[in-house]
Formats: structure tokens, sequence, C-alpha cells
């Protein structure tokens, strides 16, 4: 079990659900691996192509990292109105307690327009830092 964050831009909804993946972490090398399932739901009129991502990291040592690629997971998906996308990605902290946010970068079918979406902030938290 881990956080969960919604937020919807243009008609466009982002839905993240986090987990802690304690098999593939190394507290005593502050290795802390945290997955992330991501959900874009198209929720406008228009159908649209996710072009590229940017993400902000952040964690409690006061590091933060920036990451721009092109599409997600290897795919730059079209959303016609209605459909949903959903992908699985991971993140590594140097620490127990971070955040991640960002944009995505789409394009709207009918007119060629660029426009951003948000990734809304999720927390990634070992479980055990909460009791």
């Amino acid at each position: 079990m881990g956080t969960q964050a919604n937020k919807v831009t243009h008609g466009i909804k982002i839905s993240v659900e986090t987990k802690f993946q304690s098999e593939h972490s190394v507290i005593e090398q502050h290795h802390y691996l945290f997955s992330y399932h991501i959900t874009i739901a198209n929720n406008s009129e228009y159908t649209v192509q996710l072009l590229s991502r940017h993400w902000d990291i952040f964690d409690s040592t006061g590091e933060k990292s920036e990451v721009d690629g092109e599409g997600v997971v290897g795919e730059q998906p079209i959303l016609e109105p209605g459909e949903v996308f959903e992908y699985e990605s991971a993140c590594s902290l140097n620490s127990e307690i971070g955040k991640m946010s960002g944009t995505y970068l789409m394009e709207r079918g009918i007119d060629k327009a660029l426009f951003k979406v948000t990734i809304p902030e999720f927390e990634l938290i070992v479980p055990n830092r909460l009791n």
C-alpha cells in the first residue's frame, strides 16, 4: 500500500499509485526503490498524444533531480476521447522519504496544439516510517 494522487488538466486525468519495493531495496546502502502505477485517462473531447515527460524528484536529504524523456515506457501513446493508458515505472531514492511531480507534454490531434498536463505530486515513503 502506498500513496495515491489525482489531477485533471485540460480534460486529461492523471492518477498515481505508489508502492515501496522492499525486496529491491538495500537499506544498508541507502537505496530505496519505489514503483509507481500511472493511469492517464482522456476525458476531453479530443484525440491526444503523449510526446514527452518531465519529472522533478526530491528526497529528504535535500537532493533534487530532474528527468526528461520522450514518451513513457518507450511509448508515445495516442488516446482517443474516453481511452485510458496505464503504465508502471520505478524510482530509487537515497532516503526513506521523497516525492515526485512533473508534466507530460501532449499534442492535440485536431490542430497539433501542444499543451502540458500536470502529474500530481505524490509521496514516496518507506511504510515503517509512518508508525
